[in-house]
């Protein structure tokens, strides 16, 4: 009897116990938000939206085309979240090489533990890489080409060696073209780049935000950096911090030159660079008693008679003066007004050709 008590037992306790030992699916749950919470779309444009007036004050100092920039920079740094980003401010995938006295990080690429070229800021990593096209030899050809030309620019990247990827070149025209980024190589993104704020100088140094206006379309012309304002000078970006770097100086038409800090007067510049009083007053055709603005372009040696060969003639937009084209251009504004004959008082107006080596042919 006992021992039919104890089979009975076992029984029972197997009969409910089976259900929780049954083996269980997984289950899968189905949520409301998608796998990656920030769309390749939103990323791009948050890169774009952050990176864009750096790209293009790195154009004008160099030459390298804004539009290259953002999208390298997007392609190797998968828009800011890369391990070389994140860890070494390094957007461009630029390896140490042999002349590389900075920083490193190390990372798999094309060998293991490949070297990398490591920044204090991401602000540093556009500035080396502008340099380092710039500067490169294998890449000289590149600055024949015009800024406009981003598919020849891509091709001449791929061709030139930057990346081993066989497709890098039409990687780079998609990410350029799905974007609209050949909108940032023109003279209409300089513009709104250029003057996002207007600048009361005095000595409270307020600022005055404009009335929010819609972006210009592309327009496919060569680029310019110009303010509105008859007595305005070349601005990139007119309330612009300069990184502290190695050197502020650079070079246009041969001329030396600086980007003006926040807070810097004429008199501080010209104890820096210990120049006379009347030095840079007389280099950029300053009035009496001009403030300089934060972003403005300011030559430390005379402006030339003509630009810069290959640099023949300028086309005019809205809002350009002949002070700016010539601040620009590094070139005389009484040579300008000589070359097209333009009187003392004149200046010229939207789509009108300036003849900036020689003066305009007769008609």
């Amino acid at each position: 009897m006992h021992r039919q008590s104890v089979i009975i037992f076992i029984l029972l306790f197997l009969i409910i116990s089976f259900p929780a030992c049954r083996v269980r699916r997984p289950v899968r749950y189905r949520s409301s938000q998608p796998a990656v919470s920030v769309s390749g779309e939103a990323s791009a444009r948050a890169y774009i939206d952050k990176y864009k007036k750096l790209a293009v004050t790195e154009m004008i100092r160099t030459g390298v085309p804004a539009s290259i920039t953002l999208a390298q920079g997007m392609i190797e740094s998968d828009y800011g979240r890369s391990t070389l980003a994140t860890r070494g401010n390094n957007h461009f995938g630029i390896k140490c090489h042999n002349n590389w006295r900075g920083p490193v990080i190390y990372h798999d690429d094309d060998r293991k533990n490949d070297c990398f070229r490591k920044y204090p800021s991401v602000e540093d990593s556009f500035y080396d890489h502008s340099d380092f096209l710039k500067n490169g030899v294998r890449y000289s050809s590149l600055f024949d080409l015009n800024l406009t030309d981003y598919k020849g620019w891509a091709r001449g990247l791929k061709k030139a060696g930057y990346a081993t990827n066989p497709d890098y070149a039409n990687m780079l025209i998609r990410k350029i073209e799905e974007n609209n980024l050949q909108y940032y190589d023109t003279p209409a993104a300089i513009r709104e780049l250029s003057t996002g704020r207007a600048v009361v100088s005095d000595n409270n140094t307020k600022k005055r935000e404009p009335e929010a206006t819609p972006s210009p379309e592309p327009v496919h012309r060569e680029p310019v950096a110009a303010a509105a304002g008859a007595n305005t000078a070349w601005v990139i970006n007119d309330h612009f911090t300069v990184s502290a770097r190695v050197s502020r100086v650079m070079e246009n038409n041969r001329i030396q030159y600086i980007i003006v800090k926040d807070g810097e007067s004429l008199e501080m510049i010209e104890d820096e660079f210990q120049l006379l009083r009347w030095e840079l007053q007389r280099y950029n055709e300053f009035y009496d008693g001009y403030m300089p603005e934060a972003g403005q372009i300011i030559y430390l040696q005379p402006k030339r008679d003509k630009a810069e060969v290959g640099k023949e003639t300028h086309i005019v937009i809205e809002g350009e003066t002949l002070y700016s084209i010539s601040q620009q251009y590094g070139v005389k504004i009484k040579k300008l007004r000589e070359y097209n004959t333009l009187g003392e008082e004149e200046e010229p107006v939207a789509g009108q050709i300036i003849w900036l080596r020689k003066s305009k042919p007769l008609n």
